[in-house]
């Protein structure tokens, strides 16, 4: 059990869409050996007390349940409908199967989306009895509560898709962000930890770049910063960490830190 008064991050996943190494690849980072560069899509694991919460449920998510190894999840969160943010959830069913309705939270127009996708998973009738079983909880831009603990989204854009990142305590992660309004900014003043994506050093339409990240951190001002959603094309994971302010750090796969 986590010690109440704590949380503890556990980062399943932390690479961009294609995961590294991107299949087929040749570049010298999809080579390395490093396992800090070898990258799953992204998504974190939050426990606190003794409840257990997981940040999107990727195409990854099976093989990052079997590494964490987490016994339960108490709520999965959605921070939008692509694909490496959702694409695993048909393998929530043993957790369905032990534990009944899981949980979900997202925007109403993300589960619009899965229930075309996953269509089967939120049949009413004829509902094959394999499916995973979930309980639906709509968010919208303003603070809720899973289990006591209350949770405030943050809202951004990702191109033009608006996106959530989520506030736990004084922790935030926020990935597939692109632009975010100030509004949004004062919402995550007094950090003691924030999780934000960083592409790669080019600009790109949809993510942050290295130094776009770099200059909201320095907006932010949280205590240490962890940069997720990871292209290859940043570079190799030791070389790009000696190049970064103090306090600001690349998050790696099966990471954990406590807050």
């Amino acid at each position: 059990m986590i010690n109440p008064l704590f949380l503890k991050i556990t980062f399943l996943g932390t690479g961009t869409s294609q995961g590294i190494p991107v299949i087929g690849s040749k570049h010298p980072v999809c080579l390395s050996q490093n396992t800090k560069d070898k990258r799953l899509r992204v998504s974190v694991m939050v426990e606190w007390d003794n409840n257990i919460f997981v940040v999107d449920c990727g195409p990854d998510f099976r093989q990052q349940m079997l590494r964490a190894n987490p016994k339960k999840i108490d709520a999965i969160l959605f921070t939008h409908e692509h694909a490496d943010h959702t694409a695993g959830i048909d393998d929530i069913r043993p957790y369905c199967f032990r534990q009944g309705d899981m949980p979900i939270y997202a925007h109403k127009r993300v589960i619009e989306q899965l229930k075309i996708r996953f269509k089967y998973i939120f049949a009413t009738e004829n509902r094959y009895p394999g499916a995973p079983n979930v309980k639906v909880n709509l968010i919208k831009n303003q603070p809720f509560k899973i289990n006591q603990k209350q949770i405030i989204p943050i809202e951004g854009f990702h191109y033009k898709l608006q996106v959530f990142g989520f506030r736990f305590d004084k922790f935030a992660y926020l990935t597939d962000v692109k632009t975010i309004a100030k509004e949004e900014i004062d919402k995550l003043k007094n950090l003691d930890v924030l999780v934000i994506n960083a592409l790669r050093e080019e600009q790109h339409i949809s993510h942050l770049n290295l130094e776009e990240a770099l200059e909201l951190v320095s907006i932010i001002k949280p205590k240490r910063t962890y940069f997720t959603h990871i292209s290859h094309l940043l570079g190799f994971h030791d070389l790009v960490q000696q190049k970064l302010p103090e306090h600001v750090f690349l998050a790696y796969d099966q990471l954990q830190i406590t807050i």
